[in-house]
C-alpha cells in the first residue's frame, strides 16, 4: 500500500502518516512532486528491458511526448543480487539531480525520502506508482536490505542517472526501509 509519512528534518517520530491515495497525491503536489497510479501488466520475472519497454510502449510514448526523454532504462533488483548492499548504499546518501527523477514501479516497492524545507516526506511507492521528483530536490532512496522491485526510469539528460551528493548525513537520522514498513504498513 502506498504510504506517506512526514518527519521533522531532525528525525524522530512521524508527524503525520497516511495511506489515503488522494491525500498523498495532494500532499506531494504541494511540494512539486507528481504521483500517479497506473495499471500494470503481468510480465515474466526475467523480462528484459526490451520486453518491459514493449509492454509499456503506450505509457512511455505518452510521457516521451510530454517531456522529450533522452534516455529510458529498466532497473530491477532481487533479494539474492550479490551487489544489493552496494546498490542500496549508492542511493542512501542525500543527493539532487539537475534532471527531474521519474520512476514507474512495475513491480515491488521502494522508499523515497524527499527533504523539503524542514520536513522529510517519506513515500513508499509500490507497483503501479509513477513518481516524478523535481530537479534539485534533495532526496534519497532506500530499497531495503533485500530489494525486490522493477522500475522504468526516465531521463531528460542523455547520461541517465547522475547524482549530486550533498554530503549531509540526514539519511542516517531517519528510519530505514525495514523500520518504515514495520511502523507504517
Amino acid at each position: 500500500m502506498t504510504t506517506l509519512a512526514i518527519y521533522p528534518e531532525s528525525g524522530g517520530d512521524a508527524i503525520e502518516v497516511t495511506h489515503d491515495y488522494q491525500t498523498i497525491t495532494d500532499t506531494m503536489r504541494g511540494i512539486g512532486v507528481q504521483l500517479e497510479h497506473w495499471p500494470t501488466r503481468e510480465l515474466a520475472d526475467d523480462a528484459d528491458t526490451e520486453a518491459v519497454q514493449a509492454a509499456y510502449a503506450d505509457e512511455i510514448g505518452k510521457l516521451n511526448q510530454q517531456y522529450g526523454f533522452k534516455s529510458i532504462d529498466v532497473v530491477a533488483l532481487k533479494p539474492d543480487n550479490p551487489k544489493a548492499a552496494e546498490f542500496r548504499g549508492k542511493f542512501l546518501a542525500e543527493h539532487t539531480h539537475s534532471d527531474f527523477e521519474v520512476r514507474f514501479f512495475i513491480d515491488g516497492d521502494g522508499l523515497f525520502y524527499l527533504h523539503v524545507g524542514d520536513r522529510v516526506y517519506a513515500i513508499l511507492c509500490e507497483k503501479g506508482d509513477l513518481i516524478s521528483v523535481p530537479e534539485n530536490t534533495t532526496h534519497w532512496f532506500d530499497m531495503g536490505e533485500k530489494p525486490d522491485f522493477k522500475c522504468i526510469r526516465f531521463f531528460v539528460i542523455p547520461e541517465g542517472w547522475v547524482g549530486e551528493f550533498t554530503g549531509s548525513d540526514i539519511a542516517k537520522r531517519h528510519v530505514s526501509y525495514e523500520a518504515y514498513r514495520t511502523a507504517h504498513v
